[in-house]
């Protein structure tokens, strides 16, 4: 699997998403005291994350990297430009969502000003700082004070230390929660890939050893949807994994992925097709393929000019053209 293979993987995804900008419209139930915020919310939140990623890191003249900016707009004008987020402040004071969602925006120099006056009203109070929440969640809401511009009411290397991760556990406690769980850990340390010196070293050392085995077990479970969060983690950390975990990992993502660019959630890939899947069963997982391949092709650009990893190395020499030909088949 060349480095062009995975940037192909990661723009087939995104085409997909694009295709499918209709399962992400906000609808009339986006302010509703009985709206699914799973349903509305979160993925609107999930398609501008990984656009700006995307947009991060990738060329401006990339396709993918057009496509990223065209859906960030897209859902931009779906929260009204930023002011349906002042509607949901006004309607629960203290839900930290609101934030969360409008933290990416706002990464991406998109703002709206009466809904940030609001915000910093409500997150200087003592309710604010002393709401219960689970520890990786206290780092989201930290990591998204940050990108708004707010002060954060908590030290995140604090925070850390109360999560999963933070704490080293031994790693055969290893399971699908705590997956998900240690790759956002993950995802706020480091903001979404930006900088690997968020992880501290001790943690950062522990993924490098046991990443790779966690890795390999949900691709033999065919949890792709956590093998590609596992893999921008992956792409997060300050030095890459060995060349064959990255080359086994993407070509186990390749054969998952359809014609489409599509990739299902869980379960049987391409080759062993289920009936067709709803925009649920497979818009996350698609997502994540799109941004686990915009973080890990960024990292192997860094390394131009530096002493490369192995990973770095073979992927560079595998995408260079041949004498007389084009780059070698993935």
């Amino acid at each position: 699997m060349t480095a062009p293979a995975v940037r192909e993987r990661g723009r087939a995804a995104l085409a997909w998403v694009s295709a499918h900008r209709d399962g992400f419209r906000l609808g009339d139930g986006a302010l509703a005291a009985d709206g699914d915020v799973n349903t509305g919310w979160k993925p609107v939140g999930e398609l501008a994350q990984v656009c700006v990623c995307v947009r991060r890191h990738t060329d401006p003249g990339e396709p993918w990297h057009l496509t990223a900016s065209d859906l960030l707009a897209y859902a931009w004008q779906q929260t009204g430009e930023g002011a349906l987020f002042l509607d949901v402040q006004r309607l629960e004071p203290f839900a930290t969502y609101p934030l969360e969602v409008y933290a990416a925006f706002a990464s991406a120099g998109l703002r709206h000003a009466g809904y940030e006056r609001a915000a910093a009203a409500v997150t200087r109070t003592r309710g604010w700082r002393w709401t219960e929440q689970e520890p990786n969640r206290r780092l989201s809401v930290l990591n998204s004070e940050r990108r708004s511009g707010l002060p954060l009411h908590e030290d995140m290397p604090e925070a850390l230390r109360r999560t999963w991760l933070g704490g080293l556990p031994e790693p055969w406690t290893f399971e699908r929660s705590a997956g998900y769980t240690l790759t956002h850990v993950v995802f706020h340390l480091t903001d979404w890939g930006l900088d690997p010196r968020g992880l501290p070293p001790d943690v950062a050392a522990y993924l490098r050893d046991w990443l790779p085995p966690w890795l390999d077990t949900c691709l033999e479970d065919e949890q792709w949807d956590l093998a590609c969060e596992l893999l921008a983690v992956a792409a997060s950390l300050p030095r890459l994994p060995e060349h064959t975990v990255l080359a086994d990992a993407w070509a186990r993502i390749a054969a998952a992925q359809d014609d489409s660019g599509a990739v299902p959630e869980v379960g049987p890939g391409r080759d062993r097709r289920e009936p067709e899947r709803t925009f649920a069963d497979c818009y996350h997982s698609t997502l994540m393929t799109a941004f686990a391949a915009a973080v890990t092709l960024a990292r192997l650009h860094e390394t131009d000019g530096e002493e490369a990893t192995p990973a770095a190395r073979t992927f560079k020499s595998a995408s260079q053209p041949k004498p007389g030909g084009q780059g070698a088949p993935a």
